[in-house]
């Protein structure tokens, strides 16, 4: 046991206490992928993906059948609604052959859904269950990203539309393509080549691969209300979707085969089977989001799980400097700064500068825009807006779930010097306002 322990701590020592900058290339790497694996770890056994992805598996199978009920007529306009039915065939197909069964009576629930028997308030709660489902993965998503705001509504409604519209015409469009492509004269003529035809069978065989690499960073790009850089979103996107295909095999294999279930389920064996399924999905499908969020954000690579904040003197630095951006570009007429971009060009996560935001809010230096992608400008006149009261509005800021100053004894010494401080703070801006922090600061002509 002594030599474990004096293992384990010697591996911790060289994980997490070596300055990566010191490091050559190769080294910084490996120690940067063996963080990323603690990290992904310990976010899996604290169970607040599982517990996630197990919410996501209810809200499925309320939502599966309206889902691609609406897909369905989509698709049936442009008449491919048939190919439907072979990429649900191919989801469900490590349930074994009761997959196909599964497959085909959600299929006959799909036909049931129709138009006219619905009436029109029937379609709109059928359009509702599809946008909650999608609202829902969305906040899901955000929970990964460290996001507690969702899209407006409107950006919301419009996004989820275009999923559900447009998303399998794509995938549809895809598979069609490539299987037109295969069927060209050129094509046959180049398999007919060697080495040409065995690398261009190689090549089809791969599409489906690709298709779900390109559908798994699309979803970890468009999902999140927070820019996600593409190659964090593909390098997830490429991990998850070799975990996603190689846990169907091992489900199809050792689970979906196995005698026990149908024993102790008997007729519900197949349902269990599908809810695991589903759970196995959206589990890999979180955990590839977590990737991306750790591979965008290396400074959340800590031992412990930790909320990023700010600092009393970092804040009201980044106070005046989200202010002196959202004034310069109120001052010259320029689009207002959106979430995304103050976090790039600050090169902070969007946690800690979403609390700043919130109380720049709050207290009335700021006012968001009712635009479909949310800007940030000054919510009145620069000129009035006055740097010594910013400082202190941000000082004060959260007092109301702390230690009030009130409630500390009073001592003349102490108070007569943070008199003393606040009053040198005072007259040194002298009234020094937003504006005067904008015009002072341009460049010379």
């Amino acid at each position: 046991m002594y030599q474990l322990n004096e293992v384990i701590t010697r591996l911790n020592g060289l994980v997490w206490e070596d300055d990566l900058r010191s490091l050559s290339p190769l080294r910084r790497i490996l120690i940067r992928s063996l963080r990323l694996l603690y990290v992904m770890v310990r976010d899996f056994l604290s169970g607040d993906l599982t517990l996630r992805a197990m919410s996501l598996v209810y809200t499925t199978l309320l939502s599966l059948v309206p889902l691609l009920a609406v897909s369905f007529s989509v698709l049936k306009g442009f008449g491919v609604h048939k190919q439907i039915e072979p990429l649900l065939y191919g989801f469900l197909e490590p349930l074994g052959p009761k997959g196909s069964e599964v497959a085909a009576q959600i299929m006959t629930f799909v036909d049931n859904v129709k138009g006219g028997v619905l009436g029109g308030i029937g379609l709109l709660l059928l359009v509702y269950t599809v946008l909650s489902l999608l609202k829902k993965i969305e906040g899901s998503f955000n929970f990964v990203w460290r996001v507690e705001q969702l899209r407006p509504f409107a950006q919301r409604f419009s996004n989820y539309l275009s999923v559900i519209l447009i998303g399998p015409l794509l995938i549809i469009s895809a598979l069609g393509m490539t299987a037109s492509v295969m069927n060209t004269g050129l094509m046959q003529q180049l398999m007919a080549i060697e080495p040409f035809g065995t690398l261009i069978v190689l090549a089809t065989k791969l599409v489906p691969y690709v298709l779900i690499w390109v559908a798994f960073t699309f979803i970890y790009i468009f999902i999140p209300n927070v820019r996600v850089r593409f190659g964090a979103a593909a390098i997830a996107a490429l991990l998850a979707g070799f975990l996603w295909q190689t846990t169907g095999w091992v489900f199809a294999s050792f689970i979906a085969s196995s005698t026990k279930y149908a024993a102790i389920y008997s007729s519900f064996a197949i349902l269990v089977m599908l809810l695991i399924w589903l759970y196995i999905n959206w589990l890999v499908l979180l955990l590839g989001a977590q990737l991306a969020f750790y591979i965008q954000n290396p400074q959340y690579l800590t031992r412990h799980r930790v909320r990023l904040l700010l600092s009393n003197r970092l804040k009201e630095r980044l106070a005046l400097t989200v202010m002196y951006l959202a004034g310069e570009n109120h001052f010259h007429n320029r689009p207002p700064w959106t979430l995304t971009q103050l976090c790039d060009h600050l090169n902070l996560p969007a946690e800690p500068l979403n609390q700043l935001l919130e109380v720049l809010l709050e207290r009335g230096f700021l006012v968001a825009t009712a635009s479909e992608i949310v800007g940030y400008v000054p919510a009145r006149d620069i000129e009035t807006i006055r740097l010594d009261e910013l400082l202190n509005r941000v000082r004060e800021a959260g007092e109301s779930h702390f230690v009030r100053p009130g409630q500390v004894p009073a001592l003349q010494a102490v108070d007569g010097l943070m008199e003393e401080l606040q009053g040198a703070q005072a007259a040194h801006l002298d009234g020094m306002t937003l504006r005067d922090l904008v015009v002072q600061r341009q460049p010379a002509r």
